[in-house]
């Protein structure tokens, strides 16, 4: 075997796929943040025992609505609230063109999953604003009744949003045969091009690590 046999085979060997970033790192930390307070604050509705962890995880929530809206103003280009908007703007053309008969599979995917991530910030508000006001026996017994009630139906209507979500990711996997929660794992998805997020701001992303943290123990030491 010649020498440049070997140096094919060895470039062969270590030529990699091409990426390219396309989330940073604080949309990332929300997303996965957001999921598990989420479930943990489902998972502890109903215990006496976990109040504290139930109503502590629901007030993170709304802090990272908080941060999501702000770093979806201020943040980079790929993370603005605004590029969401303009994708949900595609949305009556597309019924148009269905109805006419032309149906765009690619794009419903996508309008489909930019409904998902809307939908889900904005159950959010009345989730945690009625489970606040229940937590704190606003209106007597009536209204707080009235509030619970409230509290349960969004966050079971959430639960169905966050179910949906997860079942849109994984068609999206098998229809487009690639890992459709990829992004949001490593930032990054395969294919030769700039990158979308041209910053990762991991120094963002840990504040808002070390923030949620230090609210959880305040809140344990209370």
């Amino acid at each position: 075997m010649t020498s440049s046999t070997l140096n094919a085979a060895s470039a062969g060997a270590t030529t990699t796929t091409p990426t390219r970033r396309v989330t940073d790192a604080p949309t990332r930390v929300f997303h996965w943040l957001f999921a598990l307070c989420f479930t943990g604050a489902y998972l502890t509705a109903e215990s006496e025992h976990w109040r504290l962890v139930h109503v502590t995880l629901g007030y993170t929530l709304a802090g990272l609505l908080a941060f999501r809206i702000v770093w979806g103003l201020v943040g980079p280009r790929q993370a603005r609230l605004g590029l969401l908007l303009r994708k949900l703007s595609g949305l009556k053309p597309w019924l148009a063109s269905a109805r006419a008969g032309q149906f765009n599979g690619r794009q419903a995917q996508n309008l489909g999953m930019a409904l998902a991530v809307l939908a889900l910030m904005v159950t959010v508000v009345p989730l945690t604003l009625s489970g606040y006001a229940t937590y704190n026996e606003w209106g007597g017994d009536l209204v707080g009744e009235v509030l619970e009630e409230t509290h349960e139906l969004f966050a079971n209507g959430m639960l169905a949003l966050v179910l949906g979500h997860i079942g849109l990711i994984a068609l999206l996997s098998l229809l487009r045969r690639t890992n459709a929660a990829r992004p949001m794992l490593t930032g990054r998805i395969p294919g030769a091009g700039p990158d979308l997020a041209q910053r990762n701001h991991g120094f963002v992303a840990a504040l808002l690590i070390a923030a949620v943290v230090g609210f959880w123990l305040v809140q344990a030491a209370a």
